[in-house]
């Protein structure tokens, strides 16, 4: 008999364990604007499972995809106000509070993969500076995800040089790159990634700005015919946690998440060529005409970029010029 009460006790201990470990599970719910398809959300599913690997289930990462919770653009709100524990943003979706971030859609600035590779180091003065700065926002930098050199897009021929953009609406996805299209002699809109397609659709833009990674995930070639290769910019998007659910966790917790997020960001910079490359053969077979420019070509949009840098110096502050001189230098 008490043996059984024993047994009877036992059994109930472990269930109420069971219980109380799994009421100890912590939600980190992640928005992100793109689909799961696409190479961020591939990317966000192996940190879930790097993650969820780690903490042995104690965190549980939840992945809302395609804009389903937030915009790229409210991201930064959403996640520094803690309406969410994490969100995928572009890094210039944090201009408003931080202009110096765009220093990575300065034109032709960061125009190799091993200037690109340099800059967002863990410990460089241009990535250090700007995560510092994005960390007063109450949502801090995680990890970094490539998405590749920006192209533009259009319907009818390639937009080779600044005279094929004069006059027509484009859609870009910053306050620089807008700064860009204009001293080319263009119309800035901007328009969110998640939105791109039915403004090419409709035609509420002439012109579109993206990386080429972004035509194959949201299949842009059913609304755009040409892709011009300019890599004018690079295209950067960051892993934002809450400040005050990131602190509230205990010291080894973060540290799993942490190493998650180092095996995930490595991944994806390590990828980016072949994703870029898988991502324009798709285009041309489903149709679309890739065009490269030639060094004459690409010249012209140098030359008609001085007015960005003389904006960008003026609007990002000390920070600016310090990132900007940083990245001069890589």
């Amino acid at each position: 008999m008490t043996t059984l009460r024993t047994s009877a006790a036992l059994a109930g201990a472990l269930l109420l364990g069971s219980l109380g470990a799994a009421q100890a599970q912590e939600k980190m719910r992640v928005t992100l604007q793109l689909p799961l398809t696409s190479h961020l959300g591939e990317n966000l599913q192996l940190f879930e499972k790097e993650v969820e690997t780690r903490t042995d289930g104690a965190i549980d990462v939840e992945i809302y995809d395609s804009a389903t919770l937030y915009t790229d653009k409210e991201v930064p709100q959403a996640v520094g106000s803690g309406a969410i524990e994490a969100g995928v943003a572009s890094l210039t979706r944090y201009v408003g509070d931080v202009p110096a971030v765009d220093v990575f859609y300065m034109p032709f600035l960061l125009n190799t993969e091993d200037k690109v590779r340099a800059a967002v180091a863990e410990g460089s003065p241009v990535r250090s500076a700007l995560e510092e700065a994005i960390a007063e926002t109450g949502g801090e930098i995680l990890y970094w995800q490539a998405y590749g050199g920006a192209v533009m897009l259009s319907n009818g021929g390639p937009i080779r040089t600044p005279a094929d953009l004069e006059g027509k609406k484009v859609r870009v996805f910053g306050k620089t790159l807008g700064d860009f299209v204009e001293a080319a002699g263009g119309a800035p809109t901007l328009i969110s990634g998640s939105e791109q397609y039915l403004a090419y659709q409709r035609g509420t833009v002439d012109v579109g700005m993206t990386g080429v990674s972004g035509v194959k995930s949201r299949k842009l070639w059913e609304v755009m015919d040409t892709i011009t290769v300019t890599n004018h910019a690079d295209i950067e998007f960051v892993v934002v946690v809450n400040s005050e659910w990131w602190n509230g966790l205990d010291e080894e917790t973060r540290g799993h998440i942490e190493a998650a997020a180092s095996v995930a960001q490595e991944d994806v910079r390590n990828r980016m060529a072949e994703i870029e490359a898988d991502a324009y053969a798709a285009a041309k077979e489903n149709g679309m005409t890739v065009v490269d420019l030639t060094e004459e070509e690409l010249q012209a949009w140098r030359d008609v970029s001085q007015p960005v840098f003389d904006s960008y110096r003026e609007s990002a502050g000390e920070l600016g010029e310090r990132v900007l001189s940083a990245a001069e230098g890589l």
